[in-house]
């Protein structure tokens, strides 16, 4: 079998796509390429399709709410989204990330490439309310359909139940909607 000598998937994204790449880091032999948000679709195909890279395999797509603080290149972005790739051919890991302005938290579908980019995109959409521009089938997973906000975000209300004791469980119980025993 004749497998085509491994490409530098920085160098070859630069060479490729230089408008969509805003910054590349490599750290602990992981390699992560910051790219502008409408083109992540367009950077996955490339990393995915190029001869000598071939980044097959979608293992994760994750969110980040950066809030209070403003990260990224372009000065914008409370939130980033990562999809976390593996050549198999090649035996190496690529982080794709896009960060995302807090009043347009958008960006393009990978499911047309992944089909398990489906649920990924939907826990990420449920969590942290990022819409993926695109996707099939854009609707809660893990929450009710009927449920207010994102629970991952950092301005999420956190609600608070006092601990039980024997010492202030007649107290607690007082408080608590248990059915009526007829």
């Amino acid at each position: 079998m004749n497998i085509p000598q491994a490409l530098d998937p920085i160098a070859s994204a630069r060479e490729a796509l230089d408008d969509a790449v805003l910054d590349s880091k490599v750290f602990a032999n992981e390699t992560t390429l910051i790219v502008r948000r409408q083109d992540v679709a367009r950077v996955a195909r490339f990393l995915r399709d190029t001869s000598g890279l071939v980044y097959n395999y979608l293992s994760d797509i994750s969110a980040v709410d950066y809030h209070p603080e403003v990260r990224g290149p372009e000065g914008d972005g409370r939130f980033a989204v990562s999809y976390h790739l593996y050549s198999m051919l090649y035996n190496r890991r690529l982080r794709l990330k896009a960060f995302l302005p807090e009043d347009d938290p958008v960006v393009p579908t990978v499911t047309v490439l992944w089909q398990a980019a489906n649920w990924l995109e939907r826990e990420a959409f449920d969590m942290m309310g990022i819409l993926f521009e695109g996707h099939p089938d854009m609707r809660r997973l893990l929450m009710p359909a009927d449920w207010d906000g994102h629970p991952h975000r950092r301005d999420y209300p956190l609600g608070y139940e006092t601990i039980m004791f024997s010492f202030n469980k007649d107290e607690i119980n007082q408080h608590k909607p248990y059915a009526k025993k007829d």
